[in-house]
């Protein structure tokens, strides 16, 4: 049985192949100030110089905060990425290259397993993403905001992972961690890929079940963040508040 089991797993092994205080400047004057008018916009009632200071501080924390809250309330729950198939995580592509061979030879279930547990651990990491992103909003600099008010569809989204991800990763490893070591695939995945990855045959954030997890968890995360932010910015008018209705279709124009 132990020979069986050996020779099963050399086949597997085979496959393996942020900045000053939001209160400290009233960056929202100085934003007016700086950005302008956004190009092809002419000076107007509905455009950005007739934007309080308040409102365009009030309106671009709250677009950003309800965007982060929205994203992690939707995945930091049972089936957040395991019951969406656009968001759920599958298993390593060198498990993949050897998932065929692995159900031929008895190992579906394990397989099955480990996939439930990746995506169960993303859920339970997520929630612990509020807190940091929202933090980030309220230390938010006035380049910060120059930049969110007046970029591309993503700049919101991009200004969470350059002030989050690395904090993030620090915390979602340690729980990912947790949830995927119970299960035996995963440990032998850890063991072959580890040493695959030394020798530069896998990507290095696939060199452990909890590396891959916690880059897939955080990718999908901005993802949606970025999802919700391209809809406030191209139907500001249908944004649910009317704060955002009036900050970003004056940027937009609608």
């Amino acid at each position: 049985m132990a020979a069986f089991f050996s020779r099963r797993w050399m086949i597997l092994a085979a496959g393996l192949t942020l900045a000053l205080p939001a209160h400290a400047i009233d960056w929202g004057e100085m934003l007016k100030g700086v950005i302008g008018k956004p190009s092809g916009q002419t000076s107007s009632s509905g455009g950005v110089d007739a934007l309080s200071t308040a409102e365009i501080n009030s309106g671009l924390k709250e677009a950003l905060t309800r965007g982060a809250e929205t994203a992690v309330a939707q995945l930091g729950q049972k089936d957040g990425f395991f019951g969406n198939a656009a968001l759920k995580i599958p298993l390593p592509p060198s498990l993949q290259k050897a998932e065929k061979a692995m159900r031929m030879l008895g190992m579906g279930k394990q397989a099955d397993e480990l996939v439930l547990s990746m995506n169960r651990a993303a859920e339970a990491a997520v929630p612990e993403a509020k807190t940091l992103l929202i933090d980030a909003v309220k230390a938010m600099t006035l380049e910060d905001a120059k930049g969110i008010l007046t970029g591309g569809t993503t700049s919101a989204t991009d200004f969470f992972r350059r002030k989050t991800e690395a904090q993030l990763t620090e915390r979602f490893g340690p729980i990912v961690k947790a949830s995927t070591d119970r299960v035996g695939l995963a440990q032998q995945y850890n063991r072959y890929a580890g040493a695959a990855a030394q020798f530069n045959l896998i990507d290095k954030e696939q060199a452990s079940v909890e590396q891959y997890v916690t880059r897939q968890a955080l990718d999908r995360l901005y993802t949606v963040i970025g999802e919700k932010e391209a809809s406030i910015r191209a139907n500001p008018m249908q944004a649910g508040s009317e704060l955002l209705k009036k900050v970003f279709g004056a940027v937009s124009g609608k």
